[in-house]
């Protein structure tokens, strides 16, 4: 039971309190207006063209908290909430958006390293739990079974990296995201620090995807190693 504890169920009451933290600032600090007015689109369309990056587009998107930054395309993408609301959770998100945008151009290396594998643990999210499984009701009967799951761990480890890479990533984005605010004068500072309390919800986030990704490994790590001890001592 103290096993399955640590490999299942704190991290999902970690995943549930940060899910918890990011919903309940955003909804506190969209009922803050800012003082200047400025909206979450104002805001990083003047980020971006403070860093001269003009060429990046802003669209706006269906959903809730689905803004993003699209590299490929070198356009940043603002959901109906972020874009056109000048809350201070809508200028919070759309800053910290920018800020990718600010590390693409820069070749910012974990960006870089981050992009670079995303081809990777595309394969590795789907492939390597399938290869664990098979190669682990094989490994009872031979060595070959225990190959075959180890594969399959070392392809799902890239998920857990992958989530690491990308604490780094978001916390800088975040921290450009203030600075310019900052910096801009375009918020008081009792409004950036409901920023900071956003972006920090939505960070934990990030660190609660790392956990579990990291003890799902662990857990499947596990796994294997006590069937191959079972093996070993039946020898």
């Amino acid at each position: 039971m103290s096993t399955y504890l640590m490999y299942a169920i704190i991290p999902l009451l970690i995943g549930l309190y940060a899910q918890y933290k990011i919903q309940s600032s955003y909804k506190k600090y969209s009922s803050f207006r800012t003082k200047t007015g400025v909206t979450g689109f104002e805001a990083a369309r003047k980020m971006l063209d403070d860093h001269g990056l003009s060429d990046v587009n802003i669209e706006r998107v269906q959903g809730t908290l689905s803004d993003h930054y699209d590299p490929r395309n070198k356009v940043l993408r603002l959901s109906e909430g972020v874009y056109g609301s000048n809350s201070i959770a809508a200028v919070g998100v759309a800053c910290h958006e920018a800020g990718h945008a600010y590390q693409h151009a820069e070749s910012y290396k974990p960006l870089v390293l981050r992009s670079a594998m995303i081809p990777v643990v595309n394969i590795g999210s789907r492939l390597g739990p399938i290869l664990f499984m098979i190669g682990w009701l094989m490994s009872g009967m031979n060595n070959i079974g225990i190959r075959v799951a180890e594969i399959g761990l070392v392809l799902f480890a890239a998920t857990a990296v992958f989530s690491i890479i990308t604490l780094p990533v978001e916390y800088d984005a975040s921290n450009r995201g203030k600075a310019w605010l900052t910096d801009s004068g375009l918020m008081y500072p009792d409004e950036i620090d409901g920023v900071s309390q956003i972006l920090s919800a939505a960070a934990l986030t990030y660190v609660s995807a790392a956990i579990q990704s990291v003890t799902n490994v662990l857990y499947y790590a596990s796994l294997l190693n006590s069937r191959s001890g079972n093996r070993r001592s039946r020898r």
